[in-house]
């Protein structure tokens, strides 16, 4: 039996069809009830990771947001994302319901921007929809909304390329647009911003660079008496809460409860000061490409005799080299004391870690 017509007569005997179908239109034409329609949208919406990325961003955009904060990795096959934003927030009883299809704060109002209509509460159900996992981690009204999603790579298609920032040009007008780069999470994020006229920042990085960045974000934003003076961490925004953790194992705590998983390791080491916080996405692909400009004036990471380098695909492999270099750090309590220094020199490529004991 062809596995069509396996699924069809299944469905048959389960009774399924008669919740898919509102009514029989002959000649194999049927109209579909309401959820099942929603259904199949839902998957239609959602391609890729990258379109989770932007599905996400625009929540915490119509939840008020000036700040998001984006932490995302790769592990045993699975890709997370969790969103930390400085919006709204959740009341507690509706952070299961909003990934139900039709679920919405906005009814009196809606956003149409580049990607199509938004205030419909079909965003969170399409992500819920193409995901592994789709949550709320933790969230409170004012207190701002932090999202955790996984996906399986293998079912949700995604760039190969994730480490690549996209390249930045101004055009006639003098306003930035992209030039170049992979459509990856950056490039989505980058896009995104730029839609906004730069008015939200989006800090993007792993579990780790996001928590010491909204360690930081924290310490800034509120006075030192306030962090003093703090008795409970999680009546702050999420955003802030951080600042307000007094060791190792309270800012463990504190990040997993939005969704970033940290070892003990790792929270030493954002406390020692050995992780540096982000800048907004923004800021750092401009910075970039005022720093590959001048190492091609350089003229870095070139040997006339053999093989030559550009400077953007060593700072690419720099930070490739960076990321990998952690396995060994987290298994021997290593650190690096500067970025690994890449050498050309005839048809070598030489690499040398500056290290130090933990």
């Amino acid at each position: 039996m062809p596995d069509d017509k396996l699924i069809e007569f299944v469905e048959q005997l389960s009774g399924e069809v008669h919740l898919r179908v509102e009514e029989s239109l002959g000649s194999g034409f049927v109209r579909l009830r309401s959820a099942e329609a929603e259904r199949r949208q839902a998957k239609h919406d959602i391609r890729s990771v990258e379109d989770i990325v932007i599905e996400l961003l625009r929540n915490a955009r119509d939840a008020g947001a000036s700040n998001i904060f984006l932490a995302t990795n790769k592990e045993e096959g699975t890709r997370t994302l969790a969103v930390i934003d400085d919006g709204v927030g959740i009341p507690f009883d509706l952070q299961k319901r909003v990934f139900e299809p039709r679920v919405t704060s906005k009814l009196d109002t809606m956003v149409i921007d580049r990607w199509g209509v938004h205030g419909r509460g079909m965003a969170l159900y399409s992500v819920a929809s193409n995901a592994q996992l789709a949550r709320v981690a933790c969230s409170a009204p004012e207190l701002g909304a932090a999202i955790l999603v996984e996906t399986n790579p293998e079912e949700l298609s995604e760039r190969s390329d994730q480490s690549t920032l996209p390249q930045l040009t101004r055009n006639d007008q003098g306003a930035l647009e992209i030039s170049k780069g992979p459509h990856n999470i950056a490039r989505a994020v980058v896009e995104f911003v730029l839609t906004e006229d730069l008015a939200i920042n989006v800090y993007l990085g792993s579990p780790a660079q996001i928590a010491a960045t909204l360690l930081e974000f924290g310490q800034k934003s509120l006075k030192r008496e306030e962090l003093l003076f703090c008795k409970d961490a999680k009546a702050l925004p999420l955003v802030h809460r951080l600042a307000a953790t007094g060791d190792s194992g309270e800012l463990q705590e504190g990040s997993a409860d939005m969704g970033l998983k940290l070892s003990e390791r790792t929270a030493h080491r954002i406390l020692a000061g050995q992780i540096t916080p982000l800048k907004p996405l923004i800021k750092s692909v401009t910075g970039r490409a005022k720093t590959e400009q001048a190492a091609k004036s350089n003229h870095l990471h070139k040997d006339s005799r053999g093989l030559q380098i550009s400077a953007q695909d060593s700072n690419h492999f720099v930070r490739a080299l960076e990321g990998a270099f952690e396995v060994l750090g987290e298994r021997y309590y290593l650190s690096l004391v500067d970025l690994p220094k890449v050498r050309v020199k005839g048809n070598t490529i030489s690499v040398r870690f500056e290290i130090e004991k933990e």
